[in-house]
């Protein structure tokens, strides 16, 4: 019996696994259901960057990596990507919104707000949009995921870098999710860069001795509406 249902939405393959991998696996594990949404298709937003073959190559890294995980259905949109910013942040809106509707989930994994990448600002806007507690939203949960490369370079003046509030113990996920970062060898760095395997192992034991565990997945609560039963 499907305790939960989980929606991820990440703006690029693998931003889901590096913000929350192995908490997805731990949804999984108990008996959750976990949808990811990727949001954009760089193929789209700039053809002479991104070919279509690499778009191919990345988003089959990405369905082997939630089959590992054990992610239920993945979601491919088309959203130009790098160029989401300047595009219509209502439209986006509209198609994550029927995707919820249908979908009906409980909790929300999105991107953090303040992250250096401004397609993740617009995903993360565009999500909150969609998920607002209206006409019978059944969103109770909502939670932004930091992502390597993003978060950690996110600009420091003001009030938008990475706060957390909420942790995940993730110790015995935690293999779950360097499994699935191995299959995208396309996205994948030598260390020390921040996308890298290395780095995703130092992160995860630094955010658990935080808060005294082995391994640990952090977020900022967005949102949480208690209901008491």
């Amino acid at each position: 019996m499907v305790s939960n249902k989980v929606l991820v939405i990440a703006p690029h393959a693998d931003d889901e696994v590096l913000g929350c991998g192995a908490s997805i696996a731990g949804h999984v594990y108990q008996g959750d259901d976990v949808k990811v949404v990727v949001v954009t298709n760089a193929h789209k937003g700039d053809a002479n960057l991104f070919s279509k073959d690499s778009i191919d190559i990345v988003r089959n890294e990405a369905l082997m990596a939630h089959s590992i995980l054990g992610v239920q259905d993945t979601i491919f949109l088309d959203f130009p990507a790098p160029r989401l910013d300047s595009y219509p942040n209502y439209k986006i809106s509209l198609e994550l919104s029927k995707i919820i509707k249908d979908f009906n989930p409980s909790i929300l994994y999105l991107p953090h707000p303040g992250d250096l990448h401004l397609d993740h600002k617009s995903t993360y806007r565009a999500s909150l949009v969609a998920a607002r507690p209206q006409n019978c939203c059944s969103i109770s949960e909502i939670y932004c995921y930091e992502t390597l490369s993003e978060t950690d370079w996110s600009p420091m003046q003001g009030d938008e870098f990475f706060k957390p509030n909420y942790f995940s113990d993730i110790t015995i996920f935690f293999d779950k999710k360097i499994q699935a970062m191995e299959c995208f060898s396309s996205q994948l760095k030598d260390f020390p860069h921040p996308r890298s395997l290395k780095n995703i192992e130092y992160l995860a034991g630094y955010r658990g001795a935080t808060v005294g565990v082995k391994r640990a997945e952090a977020f900022e609560v967005e949102r949480i509406i208690n209901s008491f039963k």
